[in-house]
């Protein structure tokens, strides 16, 4: 397993985040399998078993898919580096994965959502800034289509307000450039010059210390109930809202999968059906003979 690991860090430029789901998935079989005796002698009964036992403590099917994703990672490991004859996954097969289509918000909601830190700047803060930090955060993440552990790892050197773009480390340590409109870097100038940030993390907490991923999360969620929109949304939510937005002006989907920072365009693919969805509730509501 340690090698496993390391190879994934090392050759494959995996993130600290996978690394951390793909040793809990392997050491959560191990502990979970009752005749567990070794990696080698494993069968494949032995993982359909496993499989049938994590479906019985109604594990949702992403999860199931994710651990399996990593036994089946670290079984090709064994085949190809360590000599392991065969590999008992290939004769396991998965349940096929839910196609749930993204929650995104509208382009009236995005707009109650972004105004909602000036419109609560008046009532009490943690500090002075804490008001325009959370203004320019939302308006990073929605300009750029960030995911949220890129958003919280930016410095205040990743962004050129020269050329009007963020430089993101995305999933595998693959780096791209994220375009910002106007909004995202007037209200990023705004909150640096009131907080004194020149170097290090962009975004700070008020003890001036890297933000969160949960203070990020806790901060939306309190302008989310401001603004008043009536969505259960999270900050991945507002990546989705930034790839649908941009399909429903007319971008194309390979523009969008650069952006987004997407390996495979099927992943891009899911926001054409969300566009298409919103097409037939507008046809629907409209049209006289829907």
């Amino acid at each position: 397993m340690e090698a496993f690991l390391e190879f994934l860090s090392v050759e494959k430029n995996s993130s600290h985040r996978t690394l951390a789901n793909y040793e809990h998935a392997l050491n959560e079989y191990r502990t979970r399998q009752p005749r567990f005796s070794g990696w080698q002698e494993a069968t494949p009964d032995d993982f359909r078993s496993y499989l049938f036992a994590c479906m019985k403590r109604k594990l949702g099917r992403a999860t199931i898919r994710l651990h399996f994703s990593a036994l089946r990672s670290f079984y090709k490991f064994l085949t190809h580096r360590k000599g392991l004859a065969v590999n008992p996954l290939i004769a396991v097969q998965m349940p096929k994965a839910e196609k749930k289509l993204p929650v995104v918000l509208t382009e009236k909601q995005m707009v109650s959502l972004l105004d909602a830190p000036a419109s609560g700047a008046k009532s009490k803060q943690a500090c002075a800034w804490a008001a325009l930090r959370d203004a320019a955060m939302l308006e990073v993440f929605y300009s750029g289509g960030l995911r949220l552990s890129e958003l919280v790892s930016l410095d205040v050197e990743h962004v050129d307000i020269y050329n009007d773009n963020v430089r993101v480390m995305g999933k595998g340590r693959k780096e791209r450039l994220c375009p910002l409109g106007g909004p995202a870097l007037r209200a990023l100038q705004a909150y640096r010059q009131a907080a004194n940030v020149h170097s290090g993390p962009l975004f700070l907490s008020k003890l001036r210390r890297r933000i969160s991923t949960r203070a990020v999360n806790d901060i939306m969620q309190r302008h989310l109930r401001t603004s008043g929109v009536p969505v259960k949304a999270t900050p991945h939510k507002l990546r989705h809202s930034f790839a649908t937005h941009l399909l429903d002006h007319g971008a194309d989907l390979r523009s969008v999968q650069s952006l987004l920072g997407h390996a495979s365009l099927s992943t891009t693919q899911i926001y054409t059906h969300v566009t298409t969805e919103r097409l037939k509730k507008v046809y629907d509501a409209a049209h006289p003979r829907a």
